[in-house]
């Protein structure tokens, strides 16, 4: 059950946050789409659907079979800054997008 896992999401500490900030500036809805695709790949999705309408502008959709989240992430994930990859700056050496 997804109620047992432990919260994994974490709002980066200010100075780790700023170190990225400026390269994690959202141009186009596409950007938005491939973040979130990384998401679905490193959840351990095998089945990813995506919609988009309006070129993203109305709505942008992923579902997917992966992992997923605990109650107590889901408020955490839309938190400015906020990860489950790094928490500190030498983290950030070993992220891919």
């Amino acid at each position: 059950s997804m109620e047992s896992v432990e919260s994994r999401i974490k709002v980066l500490p200010e100075s780790v946050a700023s170190q990225i900030a400026a390269g994690e500036i959202v141009e186009r809805p596409a950007s938005v789409v491939k973040e979130l695709l990384d998401n679905s790949v490193d959840a351990g999705s095998t089945v990813v659907s995506v919609d988009v309408v309006d070129g993203g502008r109305t709505l942008i959709r992923v579902i997917d079979d992966g992992e997923g989240m605990s109650r107590a992430d889901a408020p955490l994930a839309c938190q400015r800054f906020a990860t489950s990859k790094i928490s500190h700056p030498r983290g950030m050496t070993g992220i891919a997008t």
